[in-house]
């Protein structure tokens, strides 16, 4: 086939692409099935057809690029998620954030890191790799069961609570990820320890955190606060999220810090520096769009590698079983136990702790460590993410629409009754 006609091809079925992107979630708004599925789906098929089954590349083929493209939506997603919390942060406002992030995700890490060593047999660095690139939740794939548009007032204790959670966590979970980077070097001693501790587990936290607010204070100032012939909220243009994103994720991977921690804390900073503006309407909308966009293309290629690349060439009954205890089990336990003695209603609680998706943070997780040190069977590695990932989209999308659709309606009667 001639060059320019495979250019052409590629060129209608990303338009054929971005017009989903606007048409599918009208479609299946009602539906128990949700935009991811449609685009792995879509994937799948596309990338069967023999023009483009070369282009269905193995992840090891193209490590950075594949880090490179998750952490890009990740980073937007973050922005999305912070710019719609209506919530004010506090200690007691956030107290279920706190316990997800305090209590479930370390237990989780722990149970799949347990699942990984004896059930599938990896080492002990191999199988915290698996443990912490599984535990945290997904900015990019929870749309379903995230907040509303700023404003709107769809900010219930469950929908919070995903959002909050699936905002922090993705910065919370990379000391784990390079202690097991750390794990996998050639030796690691007290020093070595010493140094992931105060460097990795309390030092990058601080800073992510700390760049977050004052990016996010800054920011804020710009947009809202300056004489009104200067400020940024004039302009009405939605692509300030974007630039806020990677100027926050930007400077504080530079000084070290953790840039996505700092980006969901600067969404957040810019959202409560005029909490009732309307301009946080274009922002968001500016920040879902562009997100919705590159998932959808990053899940089609994803799609496309699962049958036609050899991304899950190497799993096996084990590596199902291990799946299934982890969306299954291993979560919602960790949710419950974080939500005992709280007063969220017992159904709430279910719905939380089940709703543990996954997505693109794990397969940013394995992609980056996989680039920062040589872990054994890196194609088995990918071929348990991509399972878990996988079965998350398909369980978690068609699980999400009817179940908070139930809740809601449990939630209206709660409220009418005398």
């Amino acid at each position: 086939m001639p060059d320019s006609a495979l250019y052409e091809q590629v060129l209608t079925g990303l338009g054929a692409i971005i017009l989903m992107t606007a048409w599918v979630p009208m479609v299946m708004r009602r539906m128990p099935l949700s935009l991811p599925i449609f685009c792995v789906a879509a994937g799948a098929a596309l990338f069967a057809l023999p023009a483009l089954r070369p282009f269905a590349v193995h992840p090891l083929q193209h490590p950075i690029a594949v880090e490179r493209l998750s952490e890009l939506v990740v980073v937007v997603s973050l922005m999305g998620a912070g710019l719609k919390i209506d919530r004010r942060a506090g200690f007691r406002r956030w107290a279920i954030t706190w316990r997800l992030l305090g209590v479930a995700m370390p237990i989780t890490i722990l149970l799949v890191t347990i699942l990984a060593s004896s059930l599938l047999g990896l080492g002990i660095a191999t199988a915290l790799l698996i443990g912490s690139s599984l535990a945290p939740t997904d900015p990019v794939l929870a749309s379903d069961v995230q907040v509303g548009a700023p404003g709107e007032g769809k900010e219930d204790e469950v929908r919070f609570a995903l959002t909050s959670e699936a905002g922090l966590n993705d910065g919370a979970a990379f000391p784990f990820v390079n202690l097991a980077i750390a794990l996998a070097g050639l030796s690691f001693g007290t020093r070595a320890f010493e140094h992931w501790l105060l460097v990795d587990a309390i030092w990058k936290l601080l800073v992510g955190i700390g760049m977050g607010y004052a990016i996010g204070r800054a920011l804020g100032y710009l947009t809202f606060h300056l004489p009104n012939i200067a400020k940024l909220s004039r302009t009405g243009d939605g692509f300030v999220a974007l630039g806020a994103a990677l100027l926050a994720y930007g400077l504080t991977q530079l000084v070290g810090g953790y840039g996505f921690l700092a980006v969901f804390v600067a969404a957040l900073g810019l959202r409560h520096a005029s909490r009732d503006h309307r301009y946080h309407h274009r922002l968001h909308e500016f920040a879902e769009e562009a997100e919705r966009l590159l998932m959808m293309l990053l899940l089609v290629l994803f799609g496309g590698m699962v049958l036609n690349s050899g991304l899950l060439a190497y799993w096996d009954g084990r590596t199902l079983l291990f799946t299934f205890l982890v969306i299954l089990i291993v979560r919602p336990f960790a949710g419950l136990v974080s939500l005992g003695g709280s007063r969220t209603p017992w159904r709430e609680r279910l719905v939380i702790s089940f709703f543990g998706i996954r997505g693109m943070g794990t397969i940013y997780y394995l992609a980056y460590a996989l680039n920062q040190a040589d872990f054994p069977e890196p194609e088995r590695l990918w071929s348990i993410a991509s399972l878990v990932v996988l079965i998350s989209i398909m369980l978690h999308g068609i699980t999400a629409t009817p179940s908070l659709q139930l809740l809601d309606r449990w939630a209206a009667r709660h409220r009418s009754a005398p």
